[in-house]
């Protein structure tokens, strides 16, 4: 009796190991989850609809930026933002305004250009599949409005300890016009290739905030303080002028006129300054750059902010490299610590985008706040 209990332990132990080995051998060792696709009978906006309790924030958006009807009708991919990604987008926002008393902001009353903005930031062209990410670099896809560019990407996490051994996860990138992706702002997802009738949604993950990392700064904007050039007055001049002159439909005049509809272009030849000679000396710490129309490879991506008394002696203030414009007609306000009064202000462009042609709808010389 006390062999066969002996004999039956073995056998349950050999068992045990060939059961051990099958498993191993089936799947290297780890076990690889498999990402279900699931399909919704409906459309990508009926889809949001179908979930209440997880997409309410998003549908209310949706519904005031008249996105219902391309998620109704075109064939798109969404990267859907649950309510908690909303709620924190809110709260720290809320949290900033309620320390200057300001009151409380909510989807309904925000800026709708913002918002506009950024929601377009989640809806892009075409059915994004997690296999049609399946590039060594990913791939980079187009929103449906002013054609913004994202970018996605596929990696895998780590399981059983083992790196790239779980599950499929999707890098979805703002990619802010930046060919840099140290610039890129990122959010994940599940590999959810959720399939309905016009496109793919894939949800991102909850702790991702609405916005990317713009939904504060886009809606805390502080306009500047005066502009010298206008309170002061004086002269512009630049390093060399577009065809045609200071006067003409692109000429340097354009860049202080006030109006972000209309443009300084010329080619930057290497190098291209802007100067200003004020009727009287005064403190500037503060200046403005306003993208142009269109062509945001033209912007400027590097230059200096400078201070003379004479025109020819010039004081370093600030220096700016690797910048880019998020969008067309934007203000980005710079700050310097400067307490001089200069009579010359002038901003030495070194470096655009990624062109030789220089373009700005509008610079200003600002007075301390």
């Amino acid at each position: 009796m006390k062999n066969l209990k002996t004999y039956l332990g073995m056998f349950s132990a050999v068992l045990l190991v060939l059961a051990l080995y099958s498993g191993c051998k089936k799947d290297g060792g780890y076990y690889e989850a498999v990402a279900k696709d699931a399909t919704f009978n409906g459309t990508t906006y009926e889809y949001l609809k179908s979930k209440p309790g997880i997409f309410d924030s998003l549908i209310k958006v949706i519904d005031r930026m008249d996105l219902k009807a391309t998620l109704n009708d075109s064939d798109v991919t969404l990267f859907a933002v649950t309510n908690p990604s909303f709620q924190l987008a809110l709260n720290n926002l809320n949290r900033l305004r309620k320390q200057s008393d300001k009151d409380a902001l909510f989807l309904a009353n925000i800026d709708g250009v913002q918002l506009d903005t950024m929601t377009s930031y989640y809806i892009v062209k075409g059915k994004i599949t997690t296999d049609s990410l399946a590039l060594q670099d990913g791939r980079f896809l187009t929103g449906v409005r002013q054609n913004y560019p994202m970018h996605a990407s596929v990696t895998r996490r780590s399981a059983s300890g083992q790196v790239t051994a779980g599950p499929e996860v999707i890098n979805f990138d703002n990619t802010k016009r930046s060919k840099f992706t140290r610039n890129w702002a990122t959010a994940t997802t599940a590999s959810n290739n959720i399939k309905t009738q016009n496109g793919i949604v894939h949800v991102l993950n909850s702790d991702h905030i609405f916005g990317f990392d713009e939904f504060v700064k886009r809606l805390t904007f502080v306009p500047p303080p005066p502009n010298l050039m206008r309170t002061i007055g004086g002269k512009l001049t630049v390093l060399h002028e577009s065809n045609g002159g200071a006067t003409n439909g692109e000429g340097s005049l354009k860049v202080i006129d006030g109006d972000d509809h209309t443009k300084f272009l010329a080619d930057l030849q290497g190098r291209l300054w802007m100067q200003f000679e004020l009727n009287t000396p005064a403190v500037s710490n503060i200046y403005t750059l306003t993208s142009a129309n269109d062509a945001p490879e033209r912007d400027p991506r590097a230059w200096t902010y400078e201070g003379s008394n004479d025109g020819s002696t010039w004081t370093e203030l600030d220096r700016v490299s690797n910048f880019f414009f998020e969008e067309r007609y934007q203000q980005k306000v710079f700050l310097c610590k400067n307490t001089k009064p200069f009579k010359f202000y002038r901003i030495d462009i070194t470096e655009l985008r990624n062109s030789g042609t220089f373009q700005l709808a509008e610079w200003s010389i600002n007075s301390p706040k």
